[in-house]
């Protein structure tokens, strides 16, 4: 059988792609703008030392823009001695949506000083072994949530090169920024607010995640102070965030005897007031029912849902406080209340 000779032609030869473009520098930012390299730098670093006026800024910008250039961080760093990076390690416990809206406030109004916000994850060591952690990052700044860090993970950070650290917890560190969290206050002002209203055998909610037990136990503690010395008495009641655990806790509800209950947020609140209204408990008729946060869908329950309103500092605050101590390393530390409880009213009360 004869044999068939096919010629397959060669793959026709690739394009060559494009040459890559090279990386945009401040030098082209400004021939683009019509500046000097300091002028560009001046306003991409938001320098207020230098006065530049409004439409040259508005031209350094958007030459940067057209081109895309983006300034060199670690340069940036060599050149100023810090990075612009707040670090912001994620808190031990859950966040609510009181903290997340509070958390973006506070980012947002740092970009707008020039910083970069970096959050950590929780996972891996804790307290002054994290600091080690944080500090190989270089921050500039770092706002530690929750207790935990001590006044030798403080020492290591500002080794490292951070010129704030902010701690949010119930007691100032040495050497560290504070925002103090006055948690028993919210305990102390629901407690005090179901006694004047006359309820006499009050239920404090107690979350069963350990990891929330840094603000639960000073609530509880809080309730406990409120009510001691009068004729009403307080019962812990233990509570996971669960369907089945409210539901649990309810159907046992008559044999407690309890008028009155403080949850420990507005989420655990609404979970027990509805497995208790389930249970034909009627509120606030059989049991007045306050929570705390002050979250919208509290106030869309019927009955509308009593709380302790947190108000936090604004995030254009905080972000002041920090541009105030990066710039001003060797200042006393200052102190600051986090939050104000104040009891808002409602028909579950």
């Amino acid at each position: 059988m004869p044999y068939v000779m096919v010629q397959i032609p060669n793959p026709p030869a690739p394009t060559p792609s494009s040459a890559p473009h090279s990386v945009p520098t401040s030098a082209d930012v400004a021939r683009l703008a019509g500046v000097s390299r300091a002028t560009v730098s001046y306003v991409l670093n938001n320098t207020s030392a230098v006065r530049i006026s409004e439409p040259t800024r508005r031209r350094v910008r958007q030459a940067a823009k057209d081109l895309g250039y983006v300034p060199h961080a670690a340069a940036r760093s060599l050149r100023s001695g810090h990075s612009r990076m707040v670090l912001m390690p994620t808190p031990p416990a859950p966040a609510g949506p009181l903290y997340t809206q509070f958390v973006h406030d506070f980012q947002g109004a740092l970009s707008r000083l020039d910083y970069t916000v970096v959050q950590y994850g929780a996972c891996g060591p804790l307290g002054d072994d994290a600091a080690r952690a944080w500090a190989e990052l270089r921050p500039v700044a770092v706002l530690v949530p929750g207790p935990g860090l001590g006044p030798q993970g403080v020492a290591v950070l500002k080794r490292s090169g951070a010129r704030a650290v902010v701690t949010l917890s119930p007691e100032p560190v040495r050497g560290a920024h504070a925002l103090l969290m006055d948690h028993a206050g919210v305990g102390r002002s629901a407690a005090g607010h179901l006694y004047a209203r006359g309820r006499r055998r009050i239920g404090v909610v107690v979350p069963e995640d350990p990891a929330l037990e840094v603000f639960s136990a000073p609530r509880l503690a809080g309730a406990r102070a409120a009510l001691r010395g009068t004729d009403a008495t307080v019962t812990e009641l233990p509570l996971a965030h669960t369907e089945e655990s409210a539901a649990a806790l309810a159907a046992r509800w008559s044999g407690l005897g309890l008028d009155a209950v403080v949850a420990y947020n507005d989420e655990y609140a609404m979970l027990l007031m509805s497995a208790l209204q389930d249970a034909g408990v009627r509120i606030p008729e059989d049991t007045a029912v306050i929570g705390a946060d002050d979250l919208m869908l509290g106030r869309l329950l019927r009955p509308r849902l009593s709380t302790v309103r947190i108000a936090l500092p604004s995030g254009r605050d905080l972000a002041g406080l920090v541009d105030r101590a990066v710039r001003n390393p060797g200042a006393e530390p200052e102190s600051h209340a986090l939050f104000e409880a104040t009891v808002v009213q409602r028909d579950s009360t």
